[in-house]
């Protein structure tokens, strides 16, 4: 079931409503390869119908299991969209699709929770990444510092073409 809401029940007073929703009914698991959801959307909105249009507001949060991109570490992350706003028009070009006075917020919510995905999950800020590739840079950097390597350019340089 997604996030539908009647606008019937708008014409009076705002509507508030919370609970969670699973992965796979906002169609956002397998998204990414380093980012797992483990568990499900949770959501707190306030619904409120305008002249032509619907404005939401609330809190959003998500568990996510994450691959750090440097060391591999898997981590946990939370995203948690608190000051969430979606105006749906109701009128004019880019009016939302309405079905038995009823709107499906699902799209809007799953836009903005993927926007708010890490793009490059770090464990921590500092991660120096793998340990053997760290040690192989740091032994690099040294003897380039010293002078003793040569550079791949000067490798390059060499070849007879």
């Amino acid at each position: 079931m997604s996030l539908i809401v009647n606008l019937r029940h708008l014409e009076t007073k705002a509507v508030h409503i919370q609970g969670e929703r699973p992965m796979n009914q906002l169609e956002i698991e397998n998204i990414d390869e380093l980012i797992q959801v483990i568990d499900p959307v949770q959501f707190d909105l306030w619904i409120e119908k305008l002249r032509e249009s619907v404005l939401v507001h609330g809190q959003l949060r998500l568990n996510l299991q994450c691959e750090c991109v440097r060391c591999l570490a898997r981590f946990p992350n939370l995203v948690e969209i608190m000051d969430w706003n979606c105006v749906l028009l109701l009128e004019g070009e880019e009016k939302v699709r309405i079905e038995n006075d009823c709107v499906d917020l699902t799209p809007f919510v799953r836009e903005d929770i993927l926007l708010a995905f890490p793009r490059h999950p770090l464990c921590k800020p500092e991660c120096s990444g793998l340990p053997f590739a760290s040690q192989q840079y740091q032994k690099v950097s040294e003897a380039n510092a010293s002078g003793a390597v040569s550079s791949a350019w000067d490798q390059l340089d060499k070849l007879k073409l």
